[in-house]
């Protein structure tokens, strides 16, 4: 199993900071990436977390 995970159905307020403080729950995180609109500046609803283990990563898929 990969160590990023693709996050869908992000509401437009998302930043990658309330995504790590989520994330963290479950496991260190590597990496967070919202993928950001550049018209509007806001969320495009999706985005990607990177865990540092595979372990940390299924739980956050489990519980998240």
């Amino acid at each position: 199993m990969s160590n990023r995970l693709y996050v869908g159905n992000l509401p437009f307020h998302a930043t990658e900071h309330l995504l790590t403080q989520r994330f963290s729950e479950c496991g260190e995180v590597l990496s967070v990436n919202v993928m950001i609109d550049r018209m509007s500046g806001q969320s495009r609803g999706f985005g990607f977390v990177e865990m540092a283990t595979a372990e940390g990563a299924q739980k956050a898929l489990a519980e998240l």
